[in-house]
C-alpha cells in the first residue's frame, strides 16, 4: 500500500532577524539617555530647583564624587553592552535549539509516513499513533498541522466498503478488516484531541481537518468540539456502519448532512440540527 501524499516542502527556517550590534547598541544608548534625563528633570522640578550655583573651585569630596560618577557611567555602559550582546547570544541560541527540535521532528516524520505506507496492518497502526505523538510533539502550530494533514489524507485514500467485497474471499475479508481498523483509530486519535481543552498542550482545536471524500463506515467523533479551524466533509459518503457526532459541540462541519439528508447510521448532535 503505497500512501501518495502532496509534495511537502522541506521546512526551512530563516535565522533570527537581529539588528546590527551597532544600531541596537545606539538605540540602547539612546534610550538610557532619554530615561536618565527625564528622571532628572522629574527631579529638578519637584525639588523646584531654579540654578545651579557656580563654583570656580572644588575640594577634594567633590572631586571623589565626580571620579565615582564618571565611574557609575561607565559601569552602567558596560553593563548595557553585556546585556544587549546576552540578549542576542540567548535568541541565537533559541534559534539554533529550534532547527535542532525541526530536523529530530522531519527525521520523525519521515519514518511515520513510511510505516503509514508498510504493508503490514501492524505497522501502520504504529505509524498512525507516532504521526498523533508528533503532532503531540510539534515545536511550531505549522507542523502539528502538517501532521494533522497526513491522518487526513490516510483517510481520504480509495477504500472498499465491506459490501463492495468479493463474496466468499477470506483473504480479502481480513486485510479489509485490518485497514478499518486503521482508519477508525485515526478517527478515534482525532476524536481524543479535539475532546481536550483548547489550553491542554496537546489540544488539536483549531486546526483544518480535510475530510473531503472520506468513505465512513463507522467512527466514533463524539463529544469532539470543533472550535476554530476549516473542518470539511464535503463529498464524504457514509456507508454502513455508525458514524457518532453525538455530544459534540462548536461550529457544524462544512459539508456535513443535515435533515431530511442525513444517511442512516450519521448520528448528529441536537445541537446541530436546524429548529423547526
Amino acid at each position: 500500500m503505497n500512501l501518495r501524499l502532496p509534495p511537502r516542502r522541506p521546512a526551512q527556517r530563516p535565522g533570527p532577524r537581529l539588528w546590527p550590534v551597532g544600531i541596537v547598541l545606539a538605540l540602547a544608548f539612546t534610550a538610557a539617555l532619554t530615561a536618565a534625563s527625564a528622571v532628572s528633570y522629574t527631579g529638578w522640578e519637584m525639588l523646584d530647583v531654579r540654578g545651579l550655583k557656580p563654583e570656580r573651585r572644588i575640594d577634594s569630596r567633590t572631586l571623589f564624587d565626580l571620579v565615582k560618577l564618571a565611574f557609575g557611567v561607565v559601569a552602567g555602559a558596560g553593563a548595557l553592552v553585556a546585556l544587549v550582546v546576552a540578549y542576542r547570544r540567548q535568541r541565537v541560541d533559541e534559534d539554533a535549539a529550534l532547527r535542532d527540535t525541526t530536523r529530530l521532528h522531519t527525521e520523525r516524520f519521515t519514518t511515520a509516513v513510511s510505516q503509514l505506507g508498510d504493508d503490514s496492518p501492524a505497522v501502520r497502526l504504529g505509524g498512525v499513533h507516532a504521526l498523533a505523538g508528533l503532532a503531540d510533539d510539534a515545536p511550531t502550530r505549522e507542523l502539528r498541522q502538517t501532521c494533522i494533514d497526513v491522518l487526513c489524507a490516510y483517510l481520504r485514500l480509495p477504500y472498499t466498503a465491506e459490501a463492495d467485497l468479493p463474496a466468499g474471499d477470506e483473504e480479502a475479508r481480513h486485510a479489509f478488516l485490518a485497514l478499518r481498523e486503521v482508519r477508525h483509530t485515526v478517527i478515534r486519535l482525532i476524536r481524543d484531541h479535539l475532546r481536550l481543552p483548547r489550553t491542554h498542550h496537546r489540544s488539536w482545536q483549531g486546526h483544518d481537518f480535510d475530510f473531503t471524500g472520506v468513505v465512513f463506515d463507522g467512527g466514533d467523533l463524539s463529544e469532539a468540539v470543533f472550535s476554530g479551524g476549516m473542518v470539511g466533509f464535503s463529498g464524504a459518503v457514509f456507508s454502513g456502519g455508525t458514524v457518532d457526532f453525538r455530544g459534540a459541540t462548536g461550529a457544524v462541519p462544512r459539508g456535513l448532512p443535515m435533515p431530511p439528508a442525513v444517511p442512516p447510521g450519521l448520528m448528529l448532535p441536537s445541537v446541530w440540527l436546524p429548529t423547526p
